[in-house]
């Protein structure tokens, strides 16, 4: 069992229709039938979204997004409209609403990996492959793989795991005109972002991004949705402390993790019960990593 700890009820605006409760945003439409993203400060961990929230957490993913946005516009356009509030919105939207271009979706989670972690290594130490590809013997937690991969995954619904998926998979799915462009654009942002974190002392270890078609004068177009390049959906890591061998400390929720994980929690993970409400230095902590990466990336102060 998973999910929502306390799923919250959806705020009601004037000339929108409320569509979706995820894990981090709730999603709208408008009249115009272009989304309204909105990003809350919730947290998820181990498929829980946890009753405790975030101060700035939403904001500092949608600006952090939207920094992004602007390097990639050539490699990727985005469905970003414009930022504005909808008229009659609670004032708490200001800095965390998108709207956005409706777009047909591709179920697929474009995932790229520069760096062997997560299920990525789970899957390495059994068959020496990840998502079927077949990498090098001696690699260990963190190692520098030598290409980026990727790395595609079925996308899952609030409470379930992504399931890592073979390129083949990919292809069946979508076909395998789609399957490449997919595998190429994704490799090629994930590079692009890659360096310039690189430049500002971060490692972007992986990253996961979401896409979906619009429809053109010139035909069907590729369009980078969601959130892009956030804590919430890469792995950023201090490049100073890199090591591999170990767990690496990263810009993101582990202090979060680590505190449900430990004693002074009383959870049990394997339980069916839902994760406590997190202590307010935790809070505090997972607040200034979301913001130290958002100051080491922009090179500009949160305000």
């Amino acid at each position: 069992m998973s999910g929502f700890v306390e799923k919250p009820e959806p705020v009601q605006v004037p000339g929108l229709t409320h569509l979706h409760t995820g894990k981090v945003r709730d999603l709208y439409q408008n009249e115009a039938g272009e989304l309204v993203m909105v990003a809350s400060d919730r947290i998820s961990a181990y498929d829980w979204v946890l009753p405790t929230e975030i101060p700035d957490k939403g904001r500092v993913l949608t600006r952090l997004s939207l920094w992004w946005f602007d390097r990639l516009a050539d490699l990727a356009p985005n469905h970003v409209i414009s930022t504005d509030v909808p008229a009659g919105a609670p004032a708490d939207w200001a800095g965390r609403t998108l709207i956005c271009k409706s777009l047909s979706m591709v179920p697929v989670e474009c995932v790229a990996r520069g760096y062997l972690t997560g299920s990525g290594l789970v899957e390495y130490v059994e068959s020496r492959t990840v998502c079927g590809l077949a990498l090098p013997e001696g690699l260990s937690d963190g190692s520098e793989l030598p290409a980026p991969i990727f790395t595609p995954a079925t996308k899952a619904a609030v409470g379930d795991h992504d399931e890592n998926v073979s390129y083949e998979e990919v292809a069946r799915q979508v076909g395998a005109e789609t399957a490449a462009l997919l595998r190429q654009t994704t490799l090629a942002v994930y590079g692009r972002a890659r360096d310039i974190a690189r430049e500002r002392g971060i490692i972007l270890a992986d990253t996961k991004f979401e896409f979906g078609f619009a429809s053109t004068e010139e035909g069907e177009r590729l369009i980078l949705a969601d959130e892009v390049l956030t804590p919430d959906s890469s792995r950023f890591w201090p490049a100073d402390q890199w090591q591999p061998g170990r767990a690496q400390p990263s810009y993101d929720k582990q202090f979060v993790r680590d505190w449900l994980t430990s004693p002074a929690s009383g959870w049990d993970r394997k339980s069916e019960q839902p994760p406590p409400a997190l202590p307010q230095e935790i809070v505090d902590a997972t607040r200034a990593k979301y913001i130290e990466a958002y100051e080491l990336l922009t090179g500009t102060a949160w305000k």
